[in-house]
């Protein structure tokens, strides 16, 4: 069986069909098929009722004989349309020499498979050859009952027509089919669309709250970890020093539980401003004394370096760079032999590169980071950096200890008298050099 396609006007969808098949459209049910039948017999009847005189008879055996048989081959025009058309055709034809007047009622039949054939079969075209070849022969029929009048000149053009009538409306309905099957396609695509989407920003809301859950309790429960450890190993010989850790120790787990009350609030928020706004600005560069103040008091020397004159940040990038500082540097204080790191922030080049680097592990110490599984730390640092247009690798160094680097875009530079305005990166202290850089140790 040849299969083709139909392609939906303007919508450009796509319907299989057939030569054996309808286009997809619903199959009329029993009762409607044997109307059309009946109507189509009916109406071929009472067409051989009528002469030449403009007269009514009782209809003639021919009449009977050629309603009939057209009918009888009906309720196969959806699986044979074009042998239906011919047959039928056929029919009209023949008419003539059987002692009936050629009219539109007598092809009834005809134009009830002319319908049918634009419907089901496959290609425009053909349909539409098909059709004007079944009107061409009606209409040339007509000089076969002798000499013509003008009576027969009008009915050769009505007896033209009536197929091409029929094939027109067919096309219609074929074409209005197409349509609304294409436009309830393209609903069923937009609602699947719509639920992807859906699904993929709440996958991308649940990595964003797990990144901001993950880098709030890694870096303060690693902070509490390392000065309870402090305050463990100074409990004996060094009480006042026992006793100033466990104070930070308090300030330490206050802070968590604040920073976590404040995440959690903004994820209780429904969008009906029923909860209240954050309390202070997201946490950014201008943090940055405070956030290596807290690794001071864990035991962490932080070296702090920078080149190049700073500028304002987007928000996000902002707060992208200071997580990525809190996490490298809460790495380097959980995996870290040495008790030092560095952090380098460079302006140049149009673009933010923040480093951090540790000395590495000293002998006997802990494995290096980079011999253990990637952990959610580096994916998290990863995504922060991509999210905002920028990347981000990490890895071992070659003389030792580990070294992350951030590139982040910066926004278009201000004019210089603006920019020397801002002056110094927030959150460093150290003196300055030459080239308007600075240096120094926290």
């Amino acid at each position: 069986m040849r299969t083709s396609v139909i392609r939906a006007p303007r919508l450009g969808r796509v319907l299989p069909t057939s030569d054996t098949a309808d286009t997809g459209a619903p199959r009329p049910g029993r009762g409607r098929e044997t109307a059309v039948v009946a109507a189509a017999f009916v109406v071929c009847l009472l067409g051989g009722t009528v002469r030449v005189e403009d007269t009514l008879t009782a209809p003639p055996l021919a009449a009977w004989l050629l309603a009939l048989v057209c009918c009888a081959v009906l309720p196969a025009r959806r699986r044979r349309p074009l042998a239906v058309l011919a047959f039928t055709t056929a029919a009209g034809v023949a008419a003539q020499p059987l002692g009936l007047l050629l009219s539109p009622l007598v092809i009834a039949p005809a134009l009830v498979a002319a319908h049918a054939c634009t419907l089901h079969v496959s290609g425009e075209r053909r349909a539409a050859g098909a059709v004007t070849l079944a009107a061409v022969a009606l209409a040339g029929s007509v000089p076969l009952a002798g000499d013509l009048s003008w009576r027969d000149a009008s009915r050769m053009g009505v007896v033209a027509a009536a197929p091409l009538v029929a094939g027109l409306v067919g096309h219609a309905v074929r074409t209005r089919r197409a349509y609304l099957a294409a436009v309830e396609e393209r609903a069923r695509r937009a609602e699947e669309s719509r639920e992807l989407e859906a699904r993929r920003r709440v996958a991308e809301e649940r990595v964003r709250i797990a990144r901001e859950l993950h880098d709030l309790v890694a870096h303060q429960i690693t902070l509490a970890s390392a000065q309870a450890t402090v305050a463990a190993h100074f409990f004996d010989s060094r009480p006042e020093q026992t006793r100033v850790s466990l104070r930070e120790l308090v300030e330490t787990t206050g802070h968590a539980l604040d920073e976590l009350r404040a995440t959690v609030g903004l994820l209780r928020q429904t969008g009906d401003g029923d909860a209240a706004a954050p309390e202070g600005p997201a946490p950014g560069l201008a943090r940055l004394p405070d956030l290596l103040e807290s690794f001071r008091r864990a035991g962490l020397e932080v070296a702090v370096r920078e080149e190049g004159r700073a500028r304002a940040l987007p928000p996000g990038v902002d707060l992208t760079a200071y997580r990525i500082m809190q996490e490298a540097l809460t790495n380097v204080t959980k995996h870290a032999a040495g008790r030092g790191a560095r952090v380098g922030l460079d302006w140049g080049g149009g673009r933010l590169t923040v480093t951090v680097s540790d000395d590495g592990g000293a002998p006997g110490g802990p494995p290096a980071l980079s011999d253990r599984p990637p952990g959610y730390g580096l994916i998290g640092m990863r995504e922060r950096a991509a999210a905002v247009g920028g990347e981000l690798t990490a890895g071992p160094r070659p003389e030792g200890g580990f070294l992350v680097t951030a590139r982040l875009p910066l926004p278009p530079a201000r004019d210089p008298a603006a920019a020397g305005a801002e002056g110094r990166a927030p959150g460093t202290t150290g003196t300055g050099r030459p080239d308007g850089g600075i240096e120094g140790t926290t």
